[in-house]
């Protein structure tokens, strides 16, 4: 646990940063282009690119190129140097291809994605924008495979810290665009060099990112070589596993596209109340699984790989044991805190500029909804984990495959039953049942492969962890009445009120609960907290 602890706190550091910094991000995204078409229009453009890449590489990193990267360095007699420059190689090469192609293909994308009319100005901007956005594909990908090899060495330090160079370059383009553009937020007035430099700006976030990380690479003594000797990058091997994967993938895209295409039909008939609320909802559910999440699975798979190498099972199952633990202590009190406090959070962050304070709020009421899905998403993406340390990617794609087509039928059914302005929360409902059921299957699968994962065990600490939260809920709930009652509505200034004795106060009640009760992951976090003061 300790050790685990220590490399997840590294980590978590680099990524509490970077998504701080994505805060503000986000917040001068909001100010400069607001929540309705331009806001949607680049929303679109700029997820195109993530989707492509999880149905290319991202899922292949975690599933298949972390173990097969880790057995090269065990086995091979260079301890996997060559091969890990072969990757680099294939994924420098095909992704420049790939970047290519999408860029021409970013009308057709665009269509794939929205429900927008292909002669309306709104789909013209996303189009332009997508084709100044897609480029970033090679950059990221080869950032990508970069920050994979180091994870495999147990450096986790450059993979978590490199996107807040990333965040720094693009919030500084950001303002430029913001300060130089009159009506940045009119899709009807923006020109094309103004669009240029909000999109290609947005590439050279990641063109520094991925600098950094092949910087990192080479001050562990990596050095980049082409080697197009690719008969011996055990490419077969590799599409075997990663088939599965690649399925895994285009299921979840096909599912992601669904949503947008909804989110966007609900932003044409309700302006603000379509895709960027969606998005930035988004992003602030993943934030607690980014920093305390991303950290300790990252952490755990190769170690997780190394012990099925082994046979040894009994590690297997006390590093998921381990992980899941400590992931429930932050995020079950983290996860109710998101259900009460959503537009108190999202007020302060979003409500400038071209994003009035009702749209902030609604992006709350979206993420309110979405914190019901915050820990059965990351148990799934643990369990995960867990097949894919056995080299089994076929197992997710079903599991995820179900989950998927379960989310796209709640999703449709929510969207048709639900008026416009109510639909992302419906979407974001969906999301949750669906993870909810998937983890729950994934659960009995994963505990079959190892014999069991000690879910007596887990559901006990599970319950001692959401009795500890209690309190921290109900002084939450306090606090945005109380404020209410005494200042009025929601506006900047209540809002920070309620999250500094709602969230504030409450974790600490939480941490002061925990400590008193003698849960061990919580008497962790402490401990490490307070040696941290101490120094």
């Amino acid at each position: 646990m300790s050790r685990m602890l220590r490399a997840s706190a590294i980590m978590a550091a680099g990524t509490m940063v970077s998504r701080i910094t994505g805060f503000v991000r986000t917040m001068v995204l909001a100010t400069a282009i607001g929540t309705a078409a331009m806001g949607d229009a680049y929303n679109a453009a700029y997820a195109i690119p993530y989707s492509i890449l999880d149905l290319l590489l991202l899922g292949v990193l975690s599933s298949v190129v972390v173990p097969m990267v880790v057995r090269a360095q065990q086995h091979d007699p260079d301890g996997g140097q060559a091969y890990e420059q072969r990757l680099l190689t294939l994924a420098t090469a095909v992704l420049i291809v790939v970047a290519g192609v999408a860029v021409l293909a970013a009308p057709t994308l665009i269509d794939l994605y929205t429900d927008w009319d292909r002669g309306s100005r709104q789909f013209e901007v996303a189009v332009r924008l997508a084709q100044f956005i897609l480029p970033q594909l090679a950059f990221f990908g080869v950032g990508a495979v970069a920050g994979a090899i180091l994870n495999t060495r147990d450096r986790f330090g450059a993979p978590m810290w490199a996107p807040v160079a990333n965040n720094l370059v693009v919030i500084g383009v950001l303002v430029a665009y913001h300060l130089m553009v009159n009506n940045g937020d009119d899709v009807n007035t923006v020109t094309n060099g103004e669009l240029a430099l909000l999109g290609l700006g947005t590439t050279a976030g990641i063109i520094v990112q991925a600098t950094v990380l092949v910087l990192a690479l080479r001050r562990v003594g990596f050095r980049f070589i082409a080697r197009f000797d690719l008969r011996n990058a055990r490419l077969g091997e590799m599409a075997k596993a990663g088939v599965w994967t690649i399925g895994y993938a285009v299921v979840t895209q096909l599912g992601f596209m669904l949503t947008t295409n909804l989110s966007s039909s609900a932003g044409n008939e309700v302006p603000g109340h379509g895709i960027t609320p969606y998005t930035l909802a988004f992003q602030l559910f993943q934030l607690p699984y980014g920093v305390i999440g991303v950290s300790v699975i990252t952490a755990m798979l190769p170690r997780m790989s190394r012990a099925v190498t082994d046979g040894r099972f009994d590690d297997v199952r006390s590093e998921f044991r381990s992980s899941v633990l400590l992931i429930s202590a932050v995020m079950v009190p983290v996860s109710l805190l998101l259900m009460v406090l959503g537009p108190a959070i999202t007020v302060p962050i979003y409500a400038h500029g071209a994003t009035s304070v009702a749209d902030a709020v609604y992006i709350g009421n979206v993420l309110q909804v979405y914190g019901l899905a915050l820990l059965p998403f990351a148990f799934f993406q643990l369990l995960l984990r867990v097949f894919y340390s056995f080299g089994d990617t076929r197992t997710p794609v079903f599991v995820g495959g179900a989950a998927t087509a379960l989310n796209a039928l709640l999703m449709v059914l929510f969207f048709n039953l639900l008026p416009a302005r109510y639909a992302v929360m419906g979407l974001a409902f969906a999301y949750a049942v669906a993870y909810t059921l998937g983890a729950a299957g994934a659960w009995m699968l994963a505990s079959r492969r190892v014999n069991g994962l000690g879910g007596w065990q887990i559901g006990v600490a599970l319950t001692r962890m959401y009795l500890a939260a209690l309190p921290t809920a109900v002084v939450a709930l306090v606090a945005v009445w109380a404020v209410q009652e005494a200042f009025g509505g929601l506006q900047f200034l209540n809002s920070l009120i309620i999250l500094a004795a709602g969230g504030g106060l409450g974790m600490l009640l939480y941490l002061w609960v925990g400590h008193k009760a003698r849960i061990p992951e919580v008497n962790s976090v402490v401990g490490m907290v307070a040696g941290r003061v101490r120094r």
